[in-house]
């Protein structure tokens, strides 16, 4: 995807939440924005902010209207939500419950159910309408829930996690069902991930947030090649050391496994203990605890792993060159 020109309105939040948020989002109608960052982040808390589910204090303006001066309740502020544990209502079923936005903006009942079908076959459900949450799969309970998201044609649609607890085929059929509907959303969309894969097939722009604060904002290839914190270069594949104040990421391709203490070009190097082998594409992917701390991954070839013997707990050294390291200051 590439990111839309700032030329229709689109999303301009300014939030703080005491102890938990303070930060800043943008974004041009049609963008999504990817929100990652590690447990505690404020991830959340920047969805439930911008719904006007927490309470915050600054300012929310979408499509050029603002949602803050004066107070729009939520159920008039034009969001779709989407949570991971899907939040459908039980009592009802997926027809009743994509229509139940329609019906709250006043939509006559027939042609809400209407619609509602209509979002249904879109995402591939529509034989499922009759069922109740409880009959439906956690794939399929997803794909309804993103139905009722979309259904009321939001401004600005939150998704929380959509793919959490899914099984990895279902995972992907649905990140593929998603990413067609988004390239076609008018509105400005914000899906808070955990997954590297979300952020760089799905998003625009990827936010970082650390301690409730944003410390990192751009491209997906951007932040992907520079990452400035820890988190986001483990989240890509990255090797991270932390000297200091530097952070030090190096590819996974980069690293070299020897039996014996490496001699030649190679500055960095760590004694350590392999914690697991596992298939990685065409390679062997190598875990390993150095013995000061840092855990580490190397790619080796099938055939260097058969000749080194590779296995849990056997002592290796693992060396990467000055060349091959890219090095950050890392924030305060």
């Amino acid at each position: 995807m590439t990111s839309r020109a700032l030329e229709a309105p689109g999303l301009d939040a300014r939030l703080h939440v005491p102890d938990r948020l303070d930060a800043s989002l943008t974004a041009a109608a049609g963008d999504v924005v990817a929100v990652i960052g590690p447990n505690g982040a404020g991830k959340s808390t920047l969805l439930g902010a911008l719904a006007g589910i927490v309470p915050a204090i600054g300012s929310v303006e979408v499509g050029g209207r603002s949602w803050t001066d004066p107070v729009v309740p939520v159920r008039d502020r034009g969001v779709g939500l989407v949570f991971q544990d899907q939040s459908l209502f039980p009592h009802l079923c997926a027809r009743e419950n994509v229509a139940f936005g329609l019906r709250t903006r006043g939509v006559p009942r027939a042609e809400a159910r209407a619609r509602a079908d209509q979002w249904l076959d879109r995402l591939g459900v529509g034989e499922l309408a009759s069922r109740r949450p409880d009959q439906l799969s956690g794939g399929q309970a997803q794909r309804v829930a993103i139905a009722r998201a979309l259904a009321p044609e939001p401004a600005l649609l939150l998704l929380d996690e959509p793919f959490a607890g899914l099984d990895v085929g279902v995972a992907t059929s649905l990140r593929l069902e998603l990413a067609r509907h988004l390239a076609a959303f008018d509105g400005v969309a914000v899906l808070v991930t955990h997954d590297a894969l979300d952020a760089l097939t799905l998003a625009d722009r990827v936010v970082v947030l650390e301690d409730g604060e944003v410390v990192q904002d751009g491209t997906p290839a951007d932040v992907a090649a520079r990452p400035r914190t820890a988190h986001v270069a483990r989240l890509v594949g990255l090797n991270v050391v932390t000297q200091g104040g530097q952070l030090r990421a190096f590819s996974p391709v980069a690293v070299t496994v020897s039996p014996g203490r490496p001699h030649g070009s190679a500055r960095n190097c760590w004694h350590a203990e392999v914690a697991g082998v596992a298939p990685h594409g065409e390679a062997l992917r190598v875990l390993a605890r150095a013995d000061d701390g840092p855990e580490l991954i190397a790619d080796v070839t099938p055939a260097s792993a058969i000749e080194l013997g590779l296995a849990p707990g056997q002592p290796v050294w693992m060396s990467v060159k000055e060349t091959s390291v890219d090095t950050y200051t890392m924030r305060p």
